[in-house]
């Protein structure tokens, strides 16, 4: 098969999110070059097969693998512990709506104080601090003039990287904010987030009951 081909279906198949088949490849190529195009199934088997030969050689860490009469990219076996480390590192760093709550304070109005930031969020905010700081999405950046000089928090460039922000300019404005409030893909992102919330919440409470059962006879 011509080798431009080859690397037509290693780009389609790997921008696919989900699996793709030889017949969705076939019909993506002749739907933009057109019906005459000769290439079949065996066509792309030989590509897949030929990729991964390139894979092998080039010592890559991915393949594509041919998974319910389809093709999809997926990391080589030996690298599972490490991808799944990173995928537990990355699961601790999701962040529950209260402070999601308390970062959005925190980044527009830093640098702020503790009192400052309960007079707002109206609640205690010990822990949702103390979360952030240990995910170092926060910082604490001095003490305020105020009496009892209190704590200044802000952002880090943690908070940056993890809402992919090249700097603090590139916040929403407060109307682009009302218009992301009402966008539909946020309000399912923000229903994922809570049901994410309550179900961390739950595991905590078993965690807690299985911690302090009586072990008794």
């Amino acid at each position: 098969m011509d080798k431009i081909y080859k690397s037509i279906i290693e780009a389609l198949i790997f921008s696919s999110d989900d699996v793709v088949s030889s017949k969705e490849l076939i019909k993506a190529i002749k739907g933009i070059d057109g019906d005459d195009i000769q290439i079949k199934d065996e066509d792309i088997g030989k590509s897949v097969e030929s990729l991964n030969e390139n894979y092998v050689e080039e010592n890559k860490a991915f393949e594509i693998k041919k998974i319910a009469e389809g093709y999809i990219f997926a990391t080589k076996e030996e690298y599972a512990n490490y991808i799944g480390y990173l995928t537990l590192e990355k699961s601790k760093r999701r962040l529950s709506q209260a402070a999601l709550e308390t970062l959005s304070i925190i980044a527009y109005k830093q640098p702020i104080t503790k009192p400052e930031l309960e007079s707002i969020r109206g609640v205690n905010c010990d822990y949702m601090l103390s979360t952030l700081l240990d995910k170092k999405l926060a910082s604490i950046s001095g003490r305020s003039d105020t009496v009892g000089r209190p704590l200044l928090y802000k952002t880090t460039s943690e908070f940056l990287k993890y809402f992919a922000l090249n700097n603090l300019k590139d916040l929403p404005k407060p109307r682009e904010i009302e218009e992301i409030m009402q966008d539909e893909d946020f309000l399912d992102q923000k229903r994922k987030i809570m049901m994410n919330a309550i179900e961390e919440e739950v595991e905590k409470e078993i965690q807690e009951e299985n911690g302090n059962g009586d072990t008794t006879e």
